[in-house]
């Protein structure tokens, strides 16, 4: 079922003509000149994210986004806007504060300057006698970046100058108008250092050609046959696959397997038993368990469901969005996926995976997708680990989200080898080349 065209049309994704050819060569993955163009180029001068909303609820709570060398503050104000500033004392450089928390001023550990939540220089020391320049307080401050919000997560740039944040972002806020992502829980937060280059997890979420091999578990429950997803792109580098969660008719369980489909069906009061073969089950179950879910959603508690269509309470449109950050949009879920680069070595990177379920009354135990079965409440704290070969995070191993950092290991090797010049690619993993073509784009002074 397609969305209505009341957003930007999308270039077909699977359409090898609406691509240059631009190759995608190993040094990309390993270069520090290629690592340090990004940054030059393309990192200071995109929106990331910082956190989310939930993070700061109250006036003078912050969180910290460490990002390579650079670090950025983000704090509620008293009138409820959300303003970012450099991590940094005026004074003399001095890193301040870390992680999340609340307070009344933000205070340098080294020297003691304060500064209010917004931003202004409120006491130093010696502040009247001893600066011959005059008194900073007043008149230095710490320095401040654009700041905006979108989906529940607060956004900021380090550009002085170009797109707002929604002109960034589109169609993206247009696309996934009908989401409350605001009110998601994020039930499982982790951040986990990779041996692989960022652009990996990229590649990775902008092709399901992979999952018939290496997530066996995915069929059963969404149909990634060649044939029967959407695939799409934009021209600032956004893209997405619109798969349907239903069962593939290719690859099927053995019939002695229990099938998740059925429980899903279930669940809505469908009796999977009775239609007349599994293409049936498959094909027409789908069709009625968007019935079921329009015509229940409301008594049964699922609020998210009130401005959804059809397409959008039983489908998966997993989307990227330029050049980090995966969102998959599930029915009861957002599962948020970010891949940054380490300060120094282009052959590492620190993968985010943040869970969110959407609340439904009654429900304490929530299914976050890549993580298990976890309790419906925010989780306070990121859990830092290292992958380790698997080791670091033995609680995820099996989970869709494992299979692909230990892929990613994998290729990160294999880009260092004679063997390798080009991808030689199928249709369906377009949006991979494209990709790239759009990050060349950055390094080369086409964008914004």
């Amino acid at each position: 079922m397609n969305k209505p065209a009341d957003f930007e049309a999308p270039l077909d994704g699977r359409d090898p003509s609406n691509l240059r050819g631009d190759p995608i060569t190993g040094d990309r993955y390993y270069s520090h000149e290629f690592m340090q163009r990004e940054w030059d180029m393309m990192w200071t001068r995109i929106w990331h994210i910082a956190g989310r909303t939930a993070d700061i609820p109250e006036a003078g709570d912050f969180v910290v986004h460490d990002f390579m060398k650079e670090s950025v503050i983000a704090v509620r104000q008293e009138d409820g806007s959300v303003r970012a500033f450099y991590n940094s004392c005026a004074h003399r450089g001095m890193r301040m504060v870390k992680g999340m928390s609340s307070v009344d001023a933000i205070s340098c550990p080294y020297h003691g300057w304060r500064y209010g939540i917004d931003g202004k220089l409120i006491h130093a020391q010696d502040s009247d006698i001893d600066f011959p320049q005059g008194n900073p307080c007043g008149k230095l401050g710490l320095k401040e970046l654009r700041c905006e919000i979108w989906g529940g997560f607060v956004w900021y740039t380090m550009a002085k100058e170009g797109p707002s944040l929604h002109e960034y972002l589109a169609p993206m806020p247009e696309v996934y108008k009908n989401y409350p992502m605001d009110t998601a829980v994020r039930v499982a937060w982790y951040r986990i250092a990779l041996n692989a280059n960022w652009k990996f997890v990229t590649d990775n979420f902008s092709e399901s050609y992979h999952t018939r091999t290496a997530h066996p578990q995915v069929p059963p429950w969404i149909d990634q046959d060649v044939d029967t997803a959407r695939h799409e792109m934009w021209p600032n580098g956004h893209g997405r696959t619109v798969q349907p969660m239903r069962p593939s008719l290719s690859d099927r369980l053995p019939a002695d397997q229990p099938h998740p489909y059925k429980m899903i069906l279930q669940a809505w009061g469908i009796d999977p038993e009775g239609y007349a073969s599994y293409e049936e089950m498959a094909m027409q179950g789908w069709l009625d368990l968007k019935a079921a879910k329009q015509r229940e959603w409301k008594e049964r508690g699922y609020v998210h469901y009130e401005h959804m269509d059809d397409e959008e309470i039983t489908d998966s449109p997993h989307t990227v969005i330029f050049p980090n950050v995966t969102i998959s949009f599930l029915p009861d879920n957002l599962v948020f996926f970010r891949s940054e680069p380490h300060p120094e070595d282009p052959e590492k990177c620190y993968f985010d995976l943040w869970c969110m379920a959407f609340p439904v009354e009654g429900q304490e135990m929530v299914e976050s997708v890549m993580a298990g079965p976890k309790p419906l409440r925010e989780v306070a704290e990121c859990e830092h680990r290292d992958f380790d070969n698997g080791k670091g995070i033995p609680e995820l191993t099996g989970q869709i989200v494992f299979q692909d950092m230990e892929l990613a290991e994998g290729m990160q090797a294999g880009m260092h080898s004679r063997g390798y010049t080009d991808a030689y690619l199928p249709a369906q993993e377009t949006r991979v080349r494209f990709f790239h073509e759009v990050l060349n784009d950055w390094l080369e002074g086409r964008k914004p």
